[in-house]
């Protein structure tokens, strides 16, 4: 157990999840995992993320804080929300796709269900 403080930067992650137009960064630090995601526009979870896991929907539990661009949160039920640099969000474990909105890239960190995501099974 240390008793001096710890920082760590997304410059040097623990771990990089690499997928097609887009990656997911991952911190450990006092005792939780945190996840920086950095997508491309035209990136889309069922396609370059879900696909190679053969899952046409995510089933991680998600808090995280958009830092910039704009994604969805697609539910399977068909309710689609924006979200925005400067949004936190909840997103549940009901099955939800996601895909970046516009030409800028998207870039969120995760608090939440950061050590799940991407992984072979959600």
């Amino acid at each position: 157990m240390t008793t001096q403080p710890i920082l760590k930067r997304f410059d040097t992650p623990d771990e990089i999840r690499e997928f097609p137009k887009g990656k997911f960064e991952i911190v450990h630090v006092g005792g939780m995992t945190i996840g920086r995601a950095t997508y491309q526009p035209g990136w889309k979870w069922s396609e370059d993320v879900g696909a190679a896991m053969g899952e046409a929907f995510c089933t991680v539990e998600h808090v995280g804080m958009v830092v910039s661009g704009c994604a969805t949160a697609a539910m399977k039920d068909g309710a689609v929300t924006e979200m925005r640099a400067g949004d936190i969000f909840y997103v549940p474990t009901d099955p939800h796709d996601s895909w970046v909105v516009g030409d800028e890239p998207y870039v969120s960190l995760h608090f939440l269900g950061a050590d799940k995501y991407s992984t072979e099974k959600n």
